[in-house]
């Protein structure tokens, strides 16, 4: 079968992780070819190396040729296998842009997945551990993938440039996925966060935490922003702080917003007060946009909605970021699927900014590397 499924092609370096993700779930080979070819230091970075190699630790018989400038890559998916593994994870990208990969992958494992993986937990560039255990895990629970072996953990936290943290992920199997009718998001009802400090004063997180609540207490009494100062072996190998916040709503929908200082000799120091204000109003403005789904986890809600059973699924969703965009192009090439796309006025829903009614019909796609037991 695998043969027969046509090859296809792409040039450039650029959404290499959703090719990746989607060939394998599709079944169809696939050949990127330019890499970086113009520029000085061509072909593959070491951290998209290290994401291939995991796509291979957690597959079975597939085929990866990659040319000797590592400018072209030609992948033929095998069946995903999972099982207990355990990755290393590049620090120049942090452990969420391996992790965002891995919850689209996790549930049609034949073994269920629990897999630790180590590198920075918290950056500037990728998604942090924090939000993806806060939004993504309840994502995957509506579609149906949900129980008590569902669970992102972090067991040290790392900051760039040296990382040093360890979180341990962990997904049930699912044969398929349940459609979802998910369009009203309903009011907010609290807020929830997290601020960490790593190899500084523990001060600062307290600092971080008041001046977030100075901007939020004007909007919403019900906020309780946790303090996570980690010693010793557990703080990695780089000092840094951060805040994760999430708003939720009395419907369910979880939007979140994150921000992390700077990395060691790198760039201005931040105080923790501004980035606490500024964490405080990036969330504001994730709920302005709205939706249903947080701008960091369209892609998966997507993702999930094209292999539902062969059902209608809705979901409303804020402006779509470019990275989405792509997204639908690639489900296009890869499974034929189509998204109906209506746009709403903010007249008509009432509050924020314009929001996208997406609605698809799934591909019935059945996860056939189960074991049955």
């Amino acid at each position: 079968m695998a043969g027969e499924a046509q090859c296809l092609s792409y040039a450039g370096c650029n959404f290499l992780r959703q090719r990746l993700v989607l060939a394998t779930l599709s079944g169809r080979p696939l050949k990127v070819r330019k890499i970086r070819a113009k520029e000085e230091d061509p072909g593959l970075r070491d951290f998209e190396a290290s994401f291939i190699r995991l796509i291979d630790k957690i597959t079975n018989g597939s085929r990866i040729e990659i040319n000797q400038t590592g400018t072209t890559l030609y992948y033929q998916p095998g069946l995903l296998y999972g099982g207990s593994l355990e990755h290393d994870c590049c620090p120049s990208r942090s452990i969420g842009y391996y992790l965002e990969s891995l919850l689209c992958l996790a549930p049609f494992m034949k073994h269920p997945l629990k897999i630790v993986l180590r590198g920075v937990t918290n950056d500037q560039v990728d998604p942090s551990v924090d939000v993806l255990k806060a939004t993504a895990l309840p994502l995957l629970k509506k579609f149906g993938v949900d129980g008590e072996s569902l669970e992102i953990k972090i067991n040290r936290r790392g900051m760039p440039p040296k990382g040093g943290g360890e979180i341990l992920f962990a997904c049930p199997v699912r044969k398929v996925l349940q459609p979802i009718q998910f369009t009203d998001p309903g009011k907010i009802k609290r807020i929830r966060g997290t601020a960490y400090s790593v190899r500084v004063s523990p001060q600062m997180a307290n600092r971080m935490v008041e001046s977030a609540r100075s901007i939020l207490n004007k909007f919403l009494p019900d906020i309780y922003i946790y303090t996570d100062h980690m010693k010793g072996v557990s703080s990695g190998k780089s000092p840094g702080f951060g805040m994760c916040l999430t708003a939720e709503t009395i419907n369910g929908t979880i939007l979140s917003a994150e921000l992390a200082s700077n990395p060691q000799g790198q760039g201005t120091a931040v105080l923790p007060e501004e980035l606490g204000q500024n964490c405080a109003k990036l969330l504001l403005e994730e709920v302005y946009r709205g939706g249903c789904v947080d701008s960091t986890n369209q892609s998966l809600a997507l993702l999930l909605m094209t292999l539902g059973q062969r059902d209608v699924s809705k979901v409303l969703l804020g402006p779509l970021s470019p990275y989405t965009i792509e997204f639908l192009r690639h489900l296009r090439s890869f499974f034929q699927i189509m998204f109906k796309i209506e746009t709403k006025t903010p007249e008509e829903e009432h509050m924020g900014g314009e929001k996208v009614l997406m609605t698809c019909v799934g591909i019935g796609f059945s996860n056939l590397s189960k074991t049955i037991r």
